[in-house]
């Protein structure tokens, strides 16, 4: 087998990831927190993507440095998170994505209860969920729909054959 057949893309780590890692939907997560008051939000997007807009609570625990947020010891490290072992726990992206791979890197490193937004919050918006800026104050529905629209770029689509 070539090299190039053994490589993985993005897309084949999300699918390996989305049959090991429990999915909610945004109303399921809805549900959830209200059954689960205690329960922790991570939102692993960049700090300019959770300062625009996120859920209400969530902690802002970037992916380029989770595993050493959920652990003590460590300059990154969240206390609430690396305490967060037997918690329920919600891990948020923008297309829940980056939030599978993250809830199951978590489940890997020992969290019993990890669970990915599925559609992220993308999904969350579509669903008209509340969202709040880095002062708390609401977003409205047109500034998130706006938001979230993809922008992918002519350069970052794959070459043509």
């Amino acid at each position: 087998m070539s090299a190039q057949q053994r490589s993985k893309r993005y897309t084949d780590l999300i699918a390996d990831c989305q049959s090991r890692v429990r999915e909610l939907m945004p109303w399921d997560v809805e549900a959830f927190l209200t059954d689960r008051p205690d329960a922790l939000l991570v939102d692993v997007r960049e700090p300019y993507e959770f300062e625009t807009m996120h859920i209400d609570g969530a902690l802002s625990v970037p992916r380029g440095i989770l595993e050493s947020a959920c652990d003590y010891g460590y300059e990154e490290t969240v206390p609430e998170l690396a305490a967060g072992r037997e918690r329920d726990i919600v891990v948020i992206c923008r297309s829940g994505y980056r939030s599978v791979l993250a809830a199951y890197t978590m489940h890997l490193m020992g969290f019993r209860s990890t669970c990915s937004l599925k559609t992220g919050l993308r999904g969350w918006n579509d669903y008209e969920l509340p969202l709040v800026d880095r002062a708390g104050r609401p977003v409205d529905m047109e500034t998130a729909d706006e938001y979230f629209t993809a922008r992918v770029r002519a350069d970052q689509m794959p070459p043509r054959a």
